[in-house]
């Protein structure tokens, strides 16, 4: 039975006001406090009530006067875009990530740790270095902490469930973080906090709902939906990584075989370069990727970039074969959600055009053509940063600015 519903307390209307009306200011860059009276069908002295407080917390500002419409010329406000800063992480499999970011999405100040293969206690140990370098290197108020995390991670209560690079499983990541630094944690999977920057920070126009798909040592997607961050019942949406796409396929890290991540991942991709290298032709007839490779443990995604930028077939072929897998979940992804933004990032989104090209054929292969034909595949514009500018996005939403 539904539990009825309870009327708000004179606290959470308030709060409920002052989240409208700082996120009205934020989205339109400058405003005077009559429109935002309009938009929000606040009364003028509620609104005036709530600027005056944002002014004193220095949140908001006024910025000039607007045009006149007959009467007295507005004052126009604008929210101030460093007025407070964000920590946000990425504990990516090799390096972890770090950056102070303000309010607008910009990144004031990044450092990086190369992780060494350590994990448990020690990789802890190295997000406190992390933390305390950020914290260091701004001397404005810090709203909170915000974690992308490669693995399975309970975003409600701040819990990673199970991260096998870090050796981390039920670590109370967020507790042990507000507990040393006595500030705001949120943590999310960090395909999903991709996603989440993608809605927030992306170039798209009347999105509702996003797939962002990212491909790199590991695979993952996350989504928005109906312009919510979707976690699944047990925050585990997304794990796409681990589909099973190869019957009787290679055995994964996860145990089970056949897996995207044997086929599609950039450890995947590499690991079919190397084998490949000795069967080139060497000498005039010396392919790119043979000319830059005197052996196989010199191939690494970078190299095969640049092998695949100076024309090598080989490579493109191996590129071919991974849109093709991460068509194939993709398209049964799509099937399910019917969502018309794909989005890819990650390290071999880099191979750009190829991949998309591919991944379009098997959307249009694999899916309901009515469907299929409405998607749009694309890159993200956000680079190296978007887990972190996602995780910012998670700081932001908790005073209303996303």
């Amino acid at each position: 039975m539904n539990q009825p519903l309870e009327k708000s307390t004179h606290q959470q209307t308030k709060a409920n006001n002052v989240q409208l009306v700082l996120r009205t200011i934020y989205d339109h860059g400058q405003i005077s406090r009559a429109q935002v009276a309009r938009l929000t069908r606040l009364t003028r002295v509620t609104v005036s009530e709530i600027v005056t407080e944002l002014i004193e917390s220095k949140l908001v500002a006024e910025v000039g006067r607007g045009p006149s419409t007959g009467g007295k010329t507005p004052i126009l406000l604008s929210v101030i875009d460093d007025a407070r800063h964000l920590i946000c992480l990425d504990l990516e499999d090799e390096v972890f990530h770090g950056a102070v970011i303000n309010l607008r999405g910009q990144i004031k100040y990044s450092c990086n740790l190369s992780r060494q293969d350590q994990g448990g206690a020690q990789a802890v140990e190295m997000v406190y270095e992390l933390v305390d370098s950020l914290l260091a290197a701004t001397r404005q108020p810090v709203l909170g902490i915000g974690v992308g995390v490669p693995g399975l991670v309970d975003s409600v209560n701040g819990v990673v469930r199970r991260a096998v690079h870090l050796d981390w499983n039920d670590l109370h990541l967020a507790n042990l973080l507000d507990q040393r630094y006595h500030l705001p944690v949120h943590i999310a999977n960090d395909s999903q906090a991709a996603a989440l920057a993608e809605f927030t920070f992306g170039k798209h126009e009347q999105l509702n709902n996003i797939l962002v798909v990212r491909v790199g040592r590991g695979i993952g997607a996350g989504m928005v939906l109906n312009g919510r961050l979707h976690y699944g019942d047990n925050f585990g949406a997304g794990e796409i990584g681990h589909m099973r796409v190869v019957e009787g396929g290679e055995r994964c890290r996860c145990g089970n075989y056949g897996c995207l991540e044997t086929v599609a991942s950039s450890r995947a991709l590499v690991r079919r370069a190397q084998f490949l290298l000795d069967e080139l032709p060497g000498g005039r007839l010396a392919s790119p990727l043979r000319r830059m490779a005197a052996r196989p443990e010199d191939i690494d995604t970078d190299l095969l970039l640049r092998a695949y930028r100076a024309g090598d077939r080989t490579v493109r072929g191996l590129i071919e074969d991974v849109g093709y897998y991460l068509g194939m979940a993709i398209a049964h992804m799509v099937s399910i959600l019917n969502v018309n933004q794909v989005v890819l990032t990650g390290s071999l989104s880099r191979f750009g055009d190829v991949l998309v090209e591919v991944i379009r054929y098997q959307l249009l292969r694999g899916g309901l053509p009515l469907l299929a034909d409405k998607v749009q595949v694309s890159l993200s514009t956000l680079g190296k940063d978007i887990v972190m500018l996602g995780a910012a996005s998670l700081l932001m939403g908790e005073v209303g600015l996303v």
